[in-house]
């Protein structure tokens, strides 16, 4: 289809350019179109199959070490190894898949969203058809309640209105017209003679002519863009991918260093071959992938019952890492819901908790409100237009009931809300008399009043009243507030029409918005303070979008809020260049957002993108973690997200933040762990080799530390309590590597000390002529001086400071393998050699070492990073 703006065209023009007439189309016509467009529903992309996603687990490069591991060990005679390693690999393929599945259902929740049904006019007959079989140039009929199957161009419109947040974001439903839209560019939200597929209507009823299904529809534009959205790798997931590397560029090296040194001393080249080999196997902590697992569905856990939900398993880590927060406004940053926040009446201004209803005028004039006012409100639910709902919580709050009020004066007669008039006359019964009362928009009854009530009775009102009137209307818009006027006149009958609008004694001015929600404005302070940017992006109007950005701290300089039209005018390079002094984005559309959430990635941040609506959809699935509400999100919104919050809580998201750096900084100390023992071992082959001395470990002793004595520590160290300091510090450098220069000495540093006490022992081993001994307690040493450094790694602070006992599954992680290891021991399990007791007490002291000496840096020599 040619992309008409059909907005600019009036009635006459779109019928006649989609050749329909006012009786629908004919059957022959429908069969026609049905070819020409196809159906009225979403299409999507070839998904991958469960096996394809499956396949692409193994791609991670530490998992192809670990199976080229698995393959060499088969060679080497150790089957046992290689299952091990296998049996870890595809359980971790398998939770990826897992979470990969349940991530692709976005579109599955688009397709629901559309109508099942729609009314259409053919052949001068209103028909109810399937959704799916509306065709373009169908005329459909709307009542309120139906949900809107197609794109459409309004026709006939009789108190129309329509909610279309879920697509705007916008809270309050659009009056929709029939005139036509001179201006060339106007935003979704302003196009308030169209209808789009997938909103709804909450009042009146209309006719509308379609002009686009399907694909071709914004919803469909939305489907498109949320398909074709690509989700980024994690930081943890590529600083692994870059570690796999380094690591096996590591170990390549340190083998071919050991290879030489056999052949140097005249070993069999083939033999050499098979020790470096064996050497590189046990070098790989084959546990590592498990364990981050481990450690990031702990953290899930653990943050669920903080009120968010994780949908994806390495999003938990990406956490820690956000730069930018690019967040949608109603319903995260604010409330949902329309409430009264000032009010002006007899001259003065009111907040909405300082009225004294005790007062005559004040209490008319909340009766008034109350009267002319068509919405429900209870405990379980609340009907109605959401100013008028805001109207009766304002009653309720001074244990006014609505319900009583109107029983109390009666309504007999009424002129409805009607888009064009943008008034609403009810009549009441008051005594003898009948009594008219309007609410409305300020700058239509202004011109309608003739008289001003105040605490001093009704009087003719002046110019200088009238003028004030004006300046405070000017000051609560300014505000973003949305301001109605309520007025009445006594009238002769209960039978009023339009004409009968007119002068009106005036009785005040309401002011309401849809408020920052309580914990947004610390929420918003905690962020900046933890070097995080947080970005309002919206649907709604500027104005609006600017008032509650300043109240809650993210504007800072009314220059710093911009229009989606203004970033239609940007290219992707000016929008980079501009990105970084934008806070606010007003009237914008799904892919303005897609375009502010790249242009950050590309200025290399990372994203995390809040949102409710099905236009937040692909921003969501683009940002790096995005962020769906659970109460008033969208199934698409959730679907496309990495996390979902259950309250709605803009403030749980800087708990998120929080808790991912912790685990971001348990997952590096698990992976120090793991990495300075393995470390340990190798220098103790190495020394072995240069000295030609006899193998220090049978490769059965290392696999029983890696995957036995490793794993229970390195996971409890994931597990370690959040450390309030890490939201003192500014986001990480995403682009640093995992293993960078401090840390690959801290591992060296670590390893050599551990590797030191394991060459003590198996010397002193040694010094009894027993080979089988020596190894025995160098196996030994290693291992438990390993179980001691899981202390050491719970953090870069000293135990003493972080608590001796504030982790007690490091302690039972000890235990663990403190027991195992003896029973190895006294049982002789593994080819270990049988040991006296002084011999056990010698491992058992110089195991403890390590942990002396690590503990004793950190205390007096070692600044705290974490």
């Amino acid at each position: 289809m040619v992309a008409t703006k059909f907005y600019q065209e009036s009635v006459q023009e779109v019928m006649s350019e989609l050749q329909v007439s006012p009786q629908g189309l004919t059957e022959n016509e429908v069969a026609h179109r049905h070819k020409k467009y196809g159906y009225n529903e979403l299409q999507e992309s070839n998904r991958q199959t469960i096996w394809q996603i499956f396949l692409e687990q193994f791609k991670d490069f530490l998992v192809l070490i670990l199976i080229a591991a698995a393959v060499i060990s088969v060679f080497l005679g150790e089957v046992e190894s290689s299952v091990v390693i296998i049996v870890v690999v595809i359980l971790n393929a398998i939770l990826g898949t897992v979470q990969q599945i349940k991530a692709e259902k976005s579109l599955d929740s688009l397709k629901e969203m559309a109508a099942p049904v729609a009314k259409v006019l053919r052949n001068g007959q209103v028909t109810e058809i399937p959704s799916k079989e509306v065709v373009v140039g169908d005329i459909l009929i709307l009542d309120a309640g139906d949900y809107i199957s197609a794109d459409g161009r309004i026709i006939e419109s009789h108190s129309l209105q329509v909610n279309e947040s879920s697509l705007t974001g916008e809270s309050l439903p659009i009056d929709k017209k029939t005139h036509v839209i001179q201006e060339n560019e106007v935003a979704l939200g302003d196009q308030t003679n169209m209808v789009f597929s997938g909103s709804f209507v909450t009042n009146g009823r209309g006719k509308v002519i379609v002009t686009s299904i399907g694909m071709n529809t914004e919803i469909g534009k939305i489907a498109n863009l949320l398909d074709n959205a690509k989700e980024k790798r994690t930081p943890l997931q590529v600083s692994l991918d870059q570690f796999g590397k380094r690591l096996a560029f590591g170990i390549i090296m340190i083998c071919l260093i050991i290879f030489g040194l056999d052949i140097f001393r005249g070993r069999e080249i083939a033999d050499s071959f098979m020790f470096a080999v064996s050497l590189a196997v046990a070098a790989i902590p084959e546990a590592l992938s498990s364990i981050v697992t481990i450690v990031l569905a702990f953290g899930t856990q653990k943050m669920a019952k903080e009120n968010a939900i994780i949908r994806k398993l390495h999003a938990v880590e990406s956490l820690g890492s956000i730069s930018v927060i690019c967040s949608d406004k109603t319903g995260t940053l604010t409330q949902n819901k329309m409430t009264v926040q000032k009010l002006f009446l007899d001259g003065k201004v009111f907040e909405q908790g300082q009225l004294r209803i005790n007062q005559d005028l004040q209490n008319r004039f909340l009766t008034m409100a109350l009267l002319c006012n068509d919405s429900i409100t209870s405990k379980e639910k609340e009907i109605g237009d959401p100013t008028e709902v805001a109207l009766v919580r304002l009653g309720n709050q001074y244990q006014f009931d609505a319900l009583s009020v109107r029983e109390q004066f009666r309504r007999v007669g009424e002129v409805p809300f009607d888009s064009n008039r943008k008034l609403m006359s009810t009549v009441h019964r008051v005594g003898n008399k009948y009594l008219m009362i309007t609410k409305g928009a300020v700058d239509v009854l202004l011109n309608k009043i003739t008289k001003i009530e105040t605490s001093n009775g009704s009087s003719t009102i002046t110019k200088q009243q009238l003028e004030h009137i004006k300046q405070v209307n000017s000051r609560f818009s300014n505000e973003g507030l949305r301001v109605l006027a309520l007025v009445y006149k006594d009238v002769q009958s209960a039978k009023v029409s339009v004409e009968e609008e007119n002068d009106f004694t005036f009785v005040g001015l309401i002011a309401m918005m849809d408020p920052p929600r309580e914990e947004s404005k610390q929420a918003v302070e905690d962020c900046i303070k933890a070097g995080v940017k947080p970005v309002m992006i919206t649907g709604d109007h500027k104005i609006t979008a600017t008032a509650i950005a300043r109240q809650i701290g993210i504007l800072k300089d009314p220059s710093e809020a911009i229009e989606g039209k203004e970033i239609e005018n940007l290219s992707d390079s000016e929008l980079r260049a501009k990105v970084e002094t934008i806070s606010v984005y007003a009237r914008v559309s799904p892919e303005h957002k897609i375009r502010i959430v790249k242009a950050w990635q590309d200025k290399g941040n990372v994203v995390a993108m809040t949102g409710d609506g099905v236009n937040d959809g692909p921003a969501l699935k683009q940002a790096d973690i995005g962020v769906a509400m659970g109460i008033m999100g969208t199934e698409v919104a959730k679907d496309a997200s990495s996390m979902i919050l259950t309250d709605d809580n803009f403030s749980t998201i800087v708990k998120a933040v929080s808790n991912g750096r912790s685990l971001y900084a348990n997952i590096k100390n698990s992976i120090n762990f793991l990495l300075s023992g393995n470390a340990g071992a190798i220098i103790v082959v190495l020394f072995a080799t240069l000295f030609a001395l006899p193998a220090p470990f049978l490769p059965v002793h290392l696999l029983f530390i890696n995957l036995l004595t490793d794993s229970l520590p390195a996971i409890a160290i994931g597990l370690e309590p959040h450390n309030k300091k890490v939201m003192d510090q500014k986001p990480r450098n995403i682009h640093e590597p995992l293993l960078n220069k401090r840390f690959a000495s801290q591992v060296a540093f670590e390893g050599s000390i551990i590797a030191a006490v394991t060459i003590i022992a198996f010397q002193m081993g040694l010094s009894t002529g027993d080979s089988a001994v020596a190894s025995t307690m160098a196996f030994a040493t290693l291992c438990l001086s390993r179980l001691f450094h899981g202390f050491n790694c719970r953090s870069d602070e000293s135990i003493f400071k972080i608590g001796l006992f504030s982790n007690i599954s490091v302690w039972l992680a000890f235990l663990i393998g403190f027991t195992l290891l003896n029973i190895v021991l006294i049982v002789g399990l593994f080819d270990v050699a049988m040991l006296s007791q002084s011999q056990l007490f010698t491992i058992y002291g110089l195991s403890i070492v390590p942990l002396i000496i690590i503990q004793l840096d950190k205390l007096f020599f070692t600044k705290n990073t974490n």
